[in-house]
């Protein structure tokens, strides 16, 4: 039965009309980006069967184009497509935090740092630039590294924080293996930058870990 004949209250794009978006399930807001299905299926049906073939949403959603173009009913131009939502989403979230106090804002903050750093396949280093009102005034990668670890130099992060004229900072890291509980040599990292960077008067408020779920602050476990 194609969608068009189905109750208007169960049609995807009615019901989010009617009910909001997060009443919808992850096939019926994928059946909504994929728009048609193909012949034997509805959209609906092939967001289901897509969900199946990926292992979820978010697999879909951080699929490398190949892996992507695989999928039935999927091509191109679908990839582009979702690129482009994708980075909507993340500039609107980074737009969001600009306007925020990023201290009195930890869901802003980690929620864009999760946007930024849980796709990623290899360890990313990354810092929030603050201003003296904790407001944001840049974000940067500034090391990258193998699956399971980024080599971090105290001295340049120090440079670039004093480059951007921060007056504190955010540092964001994310683990690839989906576990965001800090090693021995996490916690190490952030006191000797907490040392480096206290010697110019620059603060770290936070150390971010992303993985499975919601990010890990180290001000919240206490262990800044």
């Amino acid at each position: 039965m194609a969608i068009t004949d189905w109750p208007a209250a169960e049609r995807p794009r009615e019901k989010l009309l009617e009910r909001g978006p997060e009443a919808l399930s992850d096939a019926e807001l994928l059946a909504i980006f994929l728009r048609t299905g193909i012949p034997g299926l509805s959209a609906v049906d092939l967001a289901r069967q897509l969900l199946v073939d990926f292992g979820g949403l978010r697999p879909l959603l951080e699929a490398d184009k190949r892996e992507f173009c695989r999928g039935k009913g999927l091509g191109d131009a679908k990839y582009v497509q979702l690129q482009a939502v994708l980075e909507m989403a993340r500039r609107h979230l980074a737009e969001s935090l600009q306007r925020a106090d990023a201290l009195r804002s930890p869901d802003a903050v980690r929620n864009y740092l999760t946007a930024q750093l849980r796709h990623r396949r290899r360890e990313v280093f990354c810092c929030l630039y603050l201003d003296s009102q904790h407001r944001v005034i840049a974000f940067e990668e500034l090391f990258e590294g193998t699956l399971n670890a980024a080599s971090v130099y105290p001295r340049e992060v120090v440079q670039a924080a004093l480059h951007k004229g921060a007056a504190a900072v955010i540092l964001a890291h994310n683990h690839p293996s989906g576990v965001s509980e800090p090693s021995q040599a996490d916690i190490w990292i952030t006191e000797r930058l907490s040392q480096a960077l206290e010697l110019m008067d620059i603060k770290v408020l936070d150390h971010m870990i992303v993985g499975e779920g919601a990010a890990l602050s180290f001000a919240e476990q206490g262990l800044i």
